[in-house]
């Protein structure tokens, strides 16, 4: 796939490792093979959300927030838990559908996520935006709505 990074000799080391003789490039993806051979990516490694000792997948919980019927669209991060208490707290970003816009507040949507989601998946924090940002082939920009927030720390 590649010889290394230029210039960059541990993450060539972190990145491509040696595994039955045979080198791997480790990409951050995590998820499964199914009995049927297809291979099923679950999120990155590195935008797990650690809450309280459980790891949580952003696309699950965006997943679950699409399934309340104001939502058009959702992106999910984690941030610091400004009170120390659970690593880092949920954030989502919501836009909402049309008809729905002024009809119901971060609170209410909160409180449902929190009576329909595990304990630990539903968001800390909910956010009406306009329109998930997403790049030119369509991915959901999390880590510039993350680096926005004021809870953001590198």
């Amino acid at each position: 796939v590649m010889k290394e990074y230029l210039d960059r000799p541990d993450e060539t080391k972190a990145t491509l490792q040696e595994w039955n003789g045979k080198i791997w490039l480790r990409t951050g993806d995590i998820g499964y093979m199914r009995d049927d051979g297809l291979v099923v990516i679950k999120d990155r490694k590195k935008q797990l959300i650690k809450m309280a000792g459980h790891s949580v997948f952003p696309k699950e919980v965006e997943s679950n927030l699409m399934m309340n019927e104001a939502v058009n669209e959702a992106a999910v991060a984690g941030l610091p838990d400004p009170e120390g208490k659970v690593g880092e707290i949920i954030k989502a970003w919501v836009a909402l559908e049309p008809d729905y816009i002024g009809k119901i507040t971060e609170e209410e949507l909160k409180k449902w996520a929190q009576e329909n989601f595990s304990k630990w998946k539903a968001p800390t924090q909910i956010e009406f935006i306009e329109e998930v940002p997403k790049n030119v082939l369509g991915k959901v920009q999390r880590r510039a709505l993350q680096e926005a927030d004021p809870l953001y720390k590198k």
